[in-house]
């Protein structure tokens, strides 16, 4: 049995290192992306207080460890949304209906109790899968 190849994609985020995980992993046709927060290029939180603002970042931060495993964010099968206040989910679909609406990926919204920063308000995951038939 040939051993298939593992790319660890990094962002550069400081909590890779300490917690020991990377942003995405591709395994043969398959990427998961780790759970994805508003962080800021300069380091700090992305539009502070703002879910579509900071919706729309993790999503930035997402499509580009896609892309740095070859792929788009048409490979995107699942996403999961993570809001620490779900009475807010329409501001954090507009921006995930933006992105994917031509995608259509399988999706989940869930609220959690809180996130690693107090000040972000939604952590996204991705799943994503290459088309082998290009």
């Amino acid at each position: 049995m040939e051993a298939t190849a593992r790319k660890l994609i990094s962002s550069g985020s400081p909590f890779e290192p300490r917690i020991g995980f990377s942003r995405a992993v591709r395994v043969g046709p398959f990427v998961a992306v780790s759970g994805t927060a508003p962080i800021a290029p300069d380091g700090g939180v992305a539009a502070p207080g703002d879910v579509y603002g900071q919706t729309k970042r993790c999503l930035e931060i997402i499509a580009q460890a896609i892309g740095s495993a070859g792929l788009s964010l048409q490979s995107v099968i699942r996403t999961r949304v993570m809001l620490t206040d779900m009475s807010r989910w329409e501001e954090a679909a507009r921006a995930h209906g933006e992105v994917f609406a031509g995608v259509k990926p399988a999706c989940t919204f869930v609220e959690v109790k809180g996130l690693i920063n107090r000040a972000w308000l939604v952590e996204i995951e991705a799943d994503c899968v290459a088309d082998t038939e290009a």
